[in-house]
């Protein structure tokens, strides 16, 4: 049998139900506007206002109710009215952490554009606490460094709930770091009795066993040894649990130059008998890099800087690289090659050759150097820096009316210490350097020398805007035949390094023929200050002293004076200076130069 289809609406009754169903949606559509647009355009209500007396006036209660209570919203007079009573137990929750348990509060609403709720606060006499006991039980009593947070609860004083959380979680910190994860409080308690105006604290914290630290794991892709990374770690297995081990251990694989990439995790869950495992992930770092920099300073114009560096080589971790530096009076290049010693951070065995064209006091001066040799770099227990060398250098020179070929081999020390606040701008620290380097004829030398220089830098900030810098500068030959001294070895004085408002090197002993051929000692001094007129900009009032001579008896000091500018850039302080020599000799002069100031 042939299913039955259902009939089909006439034409005309289809029309008149799309017509009907179009209006519908129309419809819709419009009402749906209408709320939009009544949205709009209907004005805001003025957001209610708090307003906290306290008398006798005390700000800290003020802000504490007011940041208890919080943005009152846009309240209208009849909601802060139902509102008042829960701004109250606010304002006494408030009030009880300061220590005021008997208050009295009064609110009160002011009708206005603009509702107010206004509170009035008379916080009564505080409880202050009586006795106070805070002990520490288990090992970490004898724990040197863990210390109690004594000064913040003492008897007779106000009770501050905020210290109060503050003294528990300053142990609970210690526990942390030190290694004692099983420690908790065998007692915590806090008796308040307001009619007294007393409170009484116990707080006594059972440490349990400290942790250590177990094996550290390296993982991750490396190409190095595991001798390598383990003289990396500043801990043995065993040693005590302390998370500034951690973080030093982190930090030392961060500064290696090796990684893109350190994760160091001790997790104490992890522990075994109270051995907490290191789990280190490294990511290797690209092994080149290449370098490029444009400066300039009045001392020798514009130069162009490159470096182009192999981090790591093989497994054990050497690396070598290349430096060069050109300007109109000095060019330079250098390379390198270094081997990790131990511990590998801080110790390494350096192979440096260099080469250097330099004009010399004047375009009719010039030297060309080659040195070479190693230098064994490493860092003492009290944190200076030290550098045994042995370099051999020949240097081609002409010099006045001297010219020569000078061929030297000169065993050297170089100490220096460094103690600054921030890298880049410090506000307070000192520089300390010595070296001192010795020939002797007929050892590949053709001339007897002791060549000696010392500086100190130092600097200090006074209320965050003056800032007092002051600088010492002190160099030496000591030769039986000065006439063999090498231009690279002797002294000139004057430029931004020096003493400012003279030219570069041109502080110097001259000839017959007036030609500057350098001194046999040097002395310069210099004092600053510096004062903040913004966030990275100050200026500056200096005076400097100093100069290249031959006589230590009857020393010729060539002094000036300055004012400069100062910006702190994020790669240093860029500095330029008006100098004015006070000889008379020449006028003022500029010097633009940039570079960390310790």
């Amino acid at each position: 049998m042939p299913a039955v289809l259902p009939a089909r609406r006439p034409a005309r009754q289809r029309v008149i139900f799309g017509v009907l169903a179009c209006r519908a949606m129309l419809n819709v559509l419009l009402r749906r506007m209408l709320a939009l647009a009544s949205l709009l355009f209907i004005p805001l209500l003025p957001a209610a206002e708090l307003e906290v007396r306290v008398e006798p006036a005390n700000a800290e209660v003020r802000r504490n109710v007011e940041n208890y209570i919080g943005e009152l919203g846009d309240r209208d007079e009849r909601e802060l009215l139902r509102y008042s009573r829960i701004a109250r137990e606010q304002a006494t929750r408030a009030l009880q952490a300061l220590g005021f348990y008997q208050p009295g509060i009064d609110a009160e609403v002011a009708a206005g554009d603009e509702p107010r709720l206004i509170l009035r606060i008379t916080p009564g006499e505080p409880v202050r606490l009586r006795n106070v006991t805070v002990r520490l039980d288990g090992p970490a009593r004898d724990q040197p460094g863990f210390e109690l947070p004594a000064k913040l609860l003492r008897p007779g004083d106000v009770l501050n709930h905020g210290r109060y959380e503050e003294a528990k979680q300053r142990i609970l910190n210690q526990a942390s770091r030190y290694g004692y994860f099983d420690g908790r409080f065998a007692r915590q308690r806090l008796r308040v009795d307001p009619q007294q105006g007393a409170a009484d604290i116990e707080l006594v914290y059972d440490s349990g066993e400290r942790y250590r630290l177990g094996e550290v794991r390296f993982a991750g892709d490396t190409p190095f040894d595991e001798d390598l990374l383990a003289r990396m770690v500043p801990f043995q297995p065993g040693t005590a649990y302390d998370s500034a081990l951690i973080a030093e251990l982190n930090r030392a694989l961060q500064s290696s130059g090796y990684f893109a990439g350190t994760r160091v995790d001790a997790n104490p869950s992890s522990a075994v008998e109270r051995r907490i495992p290191v789990d280190v992930l490294l990511t290797t770092r690209e092994p080149r890099t290449l370098g490029l920099g444009v400066g300039f300073s009045t001392d020798v114009g514009p130069r162009v800087r490159a470096d182009w560096t192999r981090h790591w080589v093989n497994p054990q971790g050497h690396s070598y690289g290349a430096e060069a530096e050109l300007s109109a009076p000095r060019q330079n290049v250098g390379l390198y090659y270094d081997i990790p010693l131990d511990p590998p951070l801080t110790d390494k065995l350096r192979y440096v050759a260099g080469y250097q064209n330099e004009e010399l006091a004047d375009t009719d001066s010039l030297s060309r150097l080659l040195r070479l040799g190693p230098e064994w770099h490493s860092e003492l227990a009290n944190g200076w820096q030290r550098v045994l060398s042995l370099k051999w250098q020949r240097e081609e020179y002409r010099l006045g009316d001297d010219s020569g070929l000078s061929t030297l081999l000169m065993p050297g020390i170089a100490f220096s210490y460094l103690r600054s606040d921030n890298r880049i701008d410090p506000s307070h620290g000192y520089r300390l350097q010595f070296e001192v380097a010795a020939a002797k004829e007929g050892v590949l030398s053709d001339a007897n020398l002791v060549h000696a220089n010392a500086q100190a830098r130092g600097l200090t900030t006074l209320g965050r805007r003056h800032r007092f810098l002051g600088r010492v500068q002190l160099g030496g030959n000591w030769t039986d035949e000065y006439v063999n001294v090498p231009p690279s070895l002797r002294y000139f004085a004057g430029g931004d390094q020096s003493v400012r408002g003279y030219d570069y090197q041109s502080l110097s002993p001259t000839n017959s023929d007036g030609d500057r051929i350098g001194g046999r000692y040097q002395f310069a001094a210099s004092v600053e200050y510096q004062f903040s007129v913004a966030e990275r900009w100050r200026i500056a009032a200096f005076a400097d002293q100093g100069n290249a001579f031959n006589d230590l008896e009857f020393p010729t000091l060539k002094q000036s004076v300055g004012l400069g500018l100062r910006w702190v850039s994020p790669v240093g302080p860029i500095r330029v200076d008006l100098a004015h020599p006070l000889d008379g000799d020449q006028g003022v002069r500029l010097h633009f130069s940039m570079g960390p100031e310790l």
